[in-house]
């Protein structure tokens, strides 16, 4: 770069030096963060807090909402729109008025007609030698920088075309360039904030996702403990029914056996009273006592030993094993539960799937 700022050689302190470092600060603050200029009027806030030039405002907007109508359109949409602030990316929403809907900030339009008054009144009261301070050449001394090669893409001056190293090369006005590059910025601005609002809206859709994906996990396992639950319920029903069918005939086959004890008790006993009968009569001295006690007894003994022969159970009654069940195949079937294919998050079979079919 072949220039320099000449800096005046008086003027440059002092109290006014003070007041132009003020006026400098307060128009950073009047910068519009889109066209990187001070603030044209109408200027509008936004809901939070930033101002922009309303034409700056307005195109954004249109950038992030191109189907949006033209104002005064009789197919303009009543629902808001939305668009994002550039400085914070605070989402901004409009009603069907669009950007001219929101308020605009009258203190720093007067604040900006303040300034351009002192700015104005404050170049008056410079002087001469401070008014034609700016880049100068520094191979020609005292020559402006009026032009931009576009071969070197360097800015330069006349002399420097006519005599100097750019005399070759092709060159445009400074103005020209500067105009063209600044819109260039401002377009490329523009379209960087289209970008990343439309960055920021497929981050909004897939945040949409990851909440719709963990709300169809939480649903799919509710649904999956129930069925498993259901299982269950069925399983313990029917071993419930088992089991009591095992207890029953138990219980039936106990009574039997029960009885038959009993039976064969009653049986043991008069048997046995028999028996003592028998061996009293056999000390009876007199014979036809004798004889007359021991027919009844013998006729007593042979009723119980036909008496003898009393039922029983048979044998392997007291099995239980017919009551087996086979869950192997059954627990393979259980054990290979999988997830069926074609079946959407509400359950029901996904018409895509069920339409290949």
């Amino acid at each position: 770069m072949n220039f320099a700022l000449r800096p005046p050689s008086a003027g440059s302190s002092g109290p006014g030096a003070g007041r132009g470092a003020t006026m400098e600060n307060l128009e950073k603050q009047l910068i519009c963060p889109v066209c990187l200029e001070m603030f044209s009027k109408p200027v509008v806030i936004l809901p939070c807090q930033h101002n922009l030039c309303r034409k700056c405002a307005n195109d954004i907007f249109q950038s992030a909402n191109p189907l949006w109508q033209s104002r005064g359109s009789s197919s303009m949409a009543s629902s808001g729109t939305r668009f994002r602030c550039p400085a914070c990316r605070h989402e901004v929403v409009l009603d069907r008025h669009g950007v001219f809907g929101l308020q605009r900030n009258l203190l720093v339009e007067n604040i900006i007609d303040i300034y351009r008054q002192q700015e104005s009144s404050r170049l008056v009261n410079i002087k001469p030698e401070q008014q034609k301070q700016q880049l100068l050449c520094e191979e020609h001394e005292e020559e402006k920088i009026n032009i931009y090669c576009l071969s070197c893409e360097t800015p330069t001056c006349s002399m420097c075309k006519v005599f100097g190293k750019h005399k070759d090369c092709e060159v445009a006005p400074l103005s020209s360039v500067y105009m063209r590059q600044k819109t260039d910025l401002s377009d490329g601005i523009a379209i960087l904030v289209a970008s990343n609002d439309h960055v920021q809206a497929v981050i909004s859709q897939m945040e949409e996702i990851c909440c719709t994906v963990e709300e169809n996990g939480q649903r799919q396992r509710e649904q999956l403990a129930l069925r498993f639950d259901s299982l269950l319920a069925i399983l313990d029903e029917r071993k419930q029914e088992l089991v009591g069918l095992i207890t029953k005939q138990q219980d039936d086959k106990l009574k039997r056996v029960q009885s038959l004890i009993r039976q064969h008790s009653d049986h043991l006993e008069a048997a046995v009273t028999l028996v003592e009968s028998a061996i009293q009569s056999m000390e009876e001295p007199h014979m036809p006592v004798f004889i007359q006690s021991a027919k009844v007894i013998l006729e007593k003994i042979a009723v119980t030993a036909r008496a003898s022969n009393m039922e029983r159970p048979e044998l392997g009654y007291e099995s239980m094993s017919h009551f087996f069940i086979d869950t192997d195949d059954l627990a393979d079937m259980l054990r290979n539960i999988n997830f069926c294919s074609g079946v959407g998050d509400n359950g029901e079979e996904d018409p895509e799937e069920g339409g290949e079919e």
